[in-house]
C-alpha cells in the first residue's frame, strides 16, 4: 500500500507542478486554447494519443472486446493505429492546421460556423459537443474508479472526486500548454506500464504460447459459433462483422472528435506533423493494441465474481481490475499509475474542449457583450469547473457499461461531425444543408437508438451514424444550392498560397 500510495503522490505533484509552469501561456485565449498555436511534434502526437485512449479502453473496452472476440480483439488497436491515428493525421492534419489557421478558428463548431457561414451552424454544433461530451467523461470516471477500488478499496465516490478535482487544478492553471506536457509524462508512463502488465500477466498463465493453447480450449458462447472450440484463438475471432463495427466506431470516430481535431489546431508546423504522424501512430499500435492483446486474454480468469448474482450478466468493467488484481504490489501501482495517466490526459482534454467551444462559440457576443481576453479565460476557467461537476454526478450514477456510454458519446459526435468536417477541408461544394442534414443524422441515429433499440449495440449505431453521415453529406450537396464560387476560392486559396522555404525541406529535381 505504502508503494501504491508514494507513486500515487509523486504523480499528482507533477501534474500540479506542470500546471502552475504553464500558467504563463494561459494568459490569452489563443494560450489558453491552442498553446499559441506552436505546440511540437511530440507533444501534440502524445497529447493525441493519450487523449484517444484512456481507462475507457483500457478497463471497459479492452475487457469487454477481449472477452466477446479473444486475441482477435487485437484488431481494433491495429485499426485505432491505422485509421484513428496513421490515416487521420495524413488526411486531415497538415489541411486542418492550414485552413482552421487561415479562418482565425480556434474550436471545431467555429470551423463549421466559419467555413460554412452559418452562425447557427456553430451554435448548433457548440451545444452537441457540450451535451455528448459529458458522457463520455462520466465513463472515463467510471473505468478509472473500478481499477482504483481494486487496487486500494477506496470507495468510488471518493476516487471519482479526488481524480475530477486535480484535473481541474492543472487544467485551469496552465490551459492547453499544462494537459499537452503533463500528457507526455503520462504517455511514456503508458508506454512502460502496458509493456509491463502485458509481460506480467501472460507470465503469470505460464508464457505466451501456454495462454494461448489454453485460451484454444475454450468453448465459443457466441451464437454464430456456439460450442465452437478455438474460436477465441482465431484470426478473425467468433464474430466478425461485430469487430468490424467496433473498429470503425474507435478507429474512424476520432476523425469527427473536437478534442481530438483540437491537436492538428494547435501543432506548430509542417515538418512537426510529419514527425508527429510517425510517433502518433508508434504509440497507438503499442497502447492501444497492447491493450486489447492484453483484453483478449480475458476468458483465462473466469470467475464467479465476473458475474452479476441476480441475471448471470458478465460485468465486463470488472473484467481487466480482476485480472490485474493477481499482480505484486509495485505492479499494480503502476497499472493504476498508468490508467490514472491515461485518465486524466482524457480528461482534462474534453473539459478544456468543452468549456472553451460554450465559451467561444455559445456565450461569447451572444450571452455576454464585449469579452475581453482575460474575461474569456476565465469563463472558461469557471466552465471547467462546472463542467467537471455536471460529468462527477453522472459517473456518481452510471447508467450503463463504460463501453456504452462511450459508443453513444462518440457515435453522436463522429456521425454528426465527421462528414461535413472532413468534405469540407477538399470540397467546394459542401452545401450548408449536407451540414444540418449530417447533424441531423449522427444525433438522430444515436439518440432514437437510445430509447427505440433498433440496432442492438450502441457500437454498432455509432458505426452506422458515421458511415450514413459519409453518405448523407454528397447526396444533400448535390441536390441543395451550393456555396458561392467566390467565397469558396477565397476559402480555399490558402492552400495555394505561395511560400518560401530551406532546401532543408524541399529538395527539387533539376
Amino acid at each position: 500500500m505504502a508503494i501504491k500510495l508514494i507513486l500515487l503522490v509523486v504523480f499528482f505533484a507533477v501534474m500540479v507542478y506542470v500546471g502552475m509552469y504553464s500558467r504563463k501561456h494561459a494568459t490569452s485565449v489563443d494560450g489558453f486554447v491552442l498553446g499559441g498555436r506552436s505546440v511540437g511534434p511530440w507533444l501534440t502526437a502524445f497529447a493525441y494519443g493519450t487523449s484517444y485512449f484512456s481507462a475507457v479502453v483500457f478497463v471497459g473496452y479492452a475487457g469487454q472486446f477481449g472477452w466477446k472476440y479473444g486475441i482477435a480483439s487485437t484488431w481494433i488497436g491495429l485499426g485505432n493505429a491505422v485509421i484513428g491515428s496513421l490515416l487521420a493525421w495524413v488526411v486531415l492534419g497538415r489541411r486542418t492546421k492550414v485552413m482552421t489557421q487561415h479562418l482565425k478558428c480556434k474550436t471545431m463548431p467555429d470551423f463549421f460556423g466559419e467555413r460554412y457561414g452559418s452562425d447557427a451552424l456553430k451554435v448548433t454544433a457548440s451545444v452537441i459537443v457540450f451535451i455528448f461530451l459529458i458522457p463520455y467523461t462520466a465513463s472515463v470516471y467510471n473505468g478509472l474508479s473500478r481499477l482504483f477500488g481494486m487496487a486500494f478499496n477506496i470507495p468510488y465516490t471518493v476516487c471519482v472526486v479526488v481524480m475530477a478535482v486535480f484535473t481541474a487544478v492543472y487544467v485551469i492553471l496552465g490551459g492547453y500548454m499544462a494537459t499537452a506536457i503533463n500528457d507526455f509524462i503520462q504517455g511514456i508512463i503508458m508506454l512502460a506500464g502496458i509493456v509491463a502488465v502485458i509481460g506480467a500477466v501472460l507470465s503469470g498463465q505460464g508464457g505466451f504460447l501456454n495462454a494461448i493453447q489454453t485460451m484454444a480450449q475454450i468453448p465459443s458462447d457466441i451464437p454464430v459459433t456456439q460450442g465452437q472450440p478455438g474460436a477465441f484463438t482465431s484470426f478473425f475471432g467468433p464474430d466478425p462483422l461485430n469487430l468490424l463495427g467496433v473498429v470503425i466506431l474507435t478507429s474512424l470516430g476520432t476523425w469527427g472528435l473536437p478534442q481530438m481535431i483540437g491537436k492538428f489546431y494547435a501543432i506548430k508546423d509542417e515538418k512537426a506533423i510529419n514527425t508527429g504522424t510517425v510517433i502518433s501512430t508508434l504509440f497507438a499500435v503499442v497502447v492501444s493494441g497492447g491493450c486489447y492483446f492484453l483484453g483478449g486474454f480475458g476468458r483465462l480468469f473466469d470467475n464467479a465474481s465476473l458475474y452479476n448474482e441476480e441475471t448471470g450478466a458478465v460485468i465486463y468493467d470488472s473484467i481487466i481490475p480482476y485480472m490485474l488484481s493477481t499482480l505484486p504490489d509495485i505492479l499494480i501501482g503502476i497499472v493504476v499509475v498508468l490508467v490514472l495517466s491515461a485518465s486524466m490526459s482524457t480528461l482534462s482534454s474534453l473539459v478544456l474542449t468543452s468549456s472553451s467551444t460554450m465559451t467561444l462559440d455559445l456565450l461569447k457576443d451572444r450571452v455576454m457583450k464585449n469579452m475581453s481576453e482575460k474575461k474569456q479565460v476565465v469563463t472558461m476557467q469557471v466552465l471547467i469547473v462546472f463542467f467537471i461537476v455536471v460529468s462527477v454526478v453522472i459517473a456518481l450514477n452510471p447508467p450503463t457499461f463504460i463501453a456504452q456510454l462511450m459508443g453513444i458519446s462518440w457515435g453522436a459526435l463522429a456521425g454528426a461531425f465527421l462528414a461535413p468536417f472532413l468534405y469540407g477541408l477538399y470540397w467546394k461544394s459542401v452545401s450548408r444543408a449536407a451540414v444540418w442534414a449530417s447533424f441531423a443524422s449522427g444525433v438522430g441515429i444515436t439518440v432514437s437508438n437510445m430509447f427505440i433499440g433498433y440496432i442492438a449495440s450502441p457500437i454498432n449505431a455509432g458505426a452506422i451514424a458515421m458511415v450514413a453521415g459519409l453518405i448523407v453529406v454528397p447526396v444533400v450537396s448535390l441536390v441543395t444550392p451550393k456555396p458561392e464560387k467566390e467565397k469558396m476560392d477565397a476559402i480555399f486559396a490558402c492552400y495555394d498560397e505561395k511560400v518560401t522555404i530551406t532546401k532543408k525541406r524541399s529538395l527539387e529535381a533539376n
